[in-house]
């Protein structure tokens, strides 16, 4: 059997039931009769600092003395350390922590802020790809995008997508596309007056210009002028001819017509005013014709018309023409104009009909135009009194080429010319358009009304 431990009462020492005084040497406590030898033996746990930070209790004694460290060769390894990691600790809530938590927390207790960039993530050794079979992501059609919000009142919009503005350049910041130049194409609408100019299909510029406006004769009535013009294209800047051609002869009339002039004498002026703009284009300084030795003079052909009191006058050079077109077509159409062609020329000499004539390649040779190297210039004016009303087409051989004979002319001018000249215009340069559009396009349409008897001046 296991023996137990028998301990005795020393000297001084006291029963642990009553606390009364033991004699040495007592097996049991004479007051209460404690068995002493079933006392605990005292633990060796001594506290060396009190909770309420008074001094340590009393000097342990020999069962209490903290063991000492063995000695360690430092030769051999480090003496060891404790680190916080092993010690247990619980969080605020009660619940204990993992391991790393003490190491991540002193870890960012000694983390320093700055304003350096975060460090950039280590790229992965793969990247996923997509299923087989799966279609890819297409990108945004810059056409169906948002516009942007409403630009300010002024700015130049796309004719393409109707969104992005235009640069300086010509070209959409939002599509890209090329943006026409302001004369490619040109529309003008007056009361009693309208024109359509189109650069074409096949031309990479406008080289047509026109002049439209009204007036007033000295009696009141009224005086409406149409002016085209046909820039020479094997001409130096035959665009700007046509321009000052177009502007100079519309000038003329508008002074002279309220002036009294006769409309027929002063188309004929207002040809020669054209004529002066235009030679006034060829007075360069000698140097820069030094730089350009192959450049000739800018030339233009010409045609206008204008009715008024009654009357109805034209004025030509050149191969550009006027139509006359009734309104119910019951009367017959009629071309108010000839050409200074070669194909003219031949057919008034007798040694073509027109038609071989216009079939040569030489038809369009020009024999008579504005310019400081034409002949002798010989503007070509003519005044009719229609007894019906109708309508005046003048246009360049950029439409009449599509609708050369009287009867095709008077096919494609609309019925309602008359009332929508504008409409009418546009349709006549959609005919050449679909045509081919081989040619600038220039159509002014003329309403004629019939002046009661006694009314106007003849």
């Amino acid at each position: 059997m296991s023996q137990m431990h028998q301990q005795t009462a020393g000297a001084g020492s006291t029963c642990p039931g009553c606390e009364e005084p033991l004699e040495s040497g007592d097996l049991f406590c004479g007051a209460c009769g404690y068995d002493l030898s079933a006392q605990p033996a005292g633990s060796d746990d001594r506290p060396t600092v009190a909770m309420n930070g008074s001094s340590a209790a009393p000097p342990p004694d020999a069962s209490s003395q903290w063991p000492i460290a063995p000695d360690v060769d430092s030769s051999d390894m480090p003496v060891p350390a404790h680190l916080p990691t092993d010690l247990p600790v619980t969080e605020s809530s009660g619940g204990e922590l993992s391991p790393n938590a003490d190491a991540r927390a002193a870890q960012g207790a000694r983390e320093v802020r700055t304003d350096a960039p975060a460090a950039r993530p280590a790229e992965p050794d793969e990247y996923p790809l997509p299923a087989p079979g799966a279609p890819a992501p297409e990108p945004a059609d810059p056409r169906t995008a948002l516009p942007d919000p409403t630009p300010p009142a002024g700015t130049k919009l796309c004719v393409a997508c109707r969104s992005g503005r235009v640069d300086p350049d010509g070209y959409c910041e939002n599509c890209g596309h090329a943006q026409p130049r302001e004369r490619d194409h040109m529309e003008q609408e007056l009361d009693a007056v309208a024109a359509v100019s189109d650069r074409g299909l096949r031309h990479h510029r406008n080289e047509d210009a026109f002049a439209i406006s009204s007036t007033a004769l000295p009696d009141g009535s009224p005086a409406v002028v149409a002016i085209v013009c046909d820039g020479v294209s094997s001409a130096t800047r035959p665009d700007e001819a046509s321009l000052a051609a177009s502007r100079a002869a519309n000038e003329s009339l508008l002074a002279a017509l309220p002036r009294g002039t006769h409309p027929q004498q002063a188309m004929h002026d207002a040809i020669l005013a054209a004529s002066d703009a235009v030679n006034a284009l060829a007075a360069e300084p000698t140097g820069a014709r030094e730089h350009s030795p192959h450049q000739n003079a800018p030339a233009c052909t010409i045609v206008g018309s204008i009715v008024a009191g009654g009357l109805l006058v034209v004025g030509w050079v050149g191969d550009s023409r006027a139509y006359w077109v009734p309104d119910d077509r019951s009367g017959p159409a009629a071309r108010l104009t000839e050409d200074d062609s070669w194909a003219a020329q031949m057919v008034a000499a007798g040694l073509m009909n027109e038609a071989e004539a216009y079939a040569d390649e030489r038809a369009h040779a020009i024999t008579g135009w504005l310019g400081a190297d034409a002949y002798e210039l010989e503007p070509h004016t003519a005044s009719f009194k229609p007894d019906r009303a109708g309508v005046v087409v003048v246009c360049t051989d950029g439409l009449w080429n599509y609708a050369e004979a009287v009867d095709e002319m008077a096919r494609a001018v609309p019925a309602d010319s008359a009332e929508r000249p504008l409409h009418s215009a546009q349709v006549l340069v959609g005919h050449a358009l679909d045509g081919g559009g081989h040619d600038n396009v220039t159509v002014a349409i003329v309403p004629f009304r019939v002046v009661p008897q006694g009314a106007g001046s003849a």
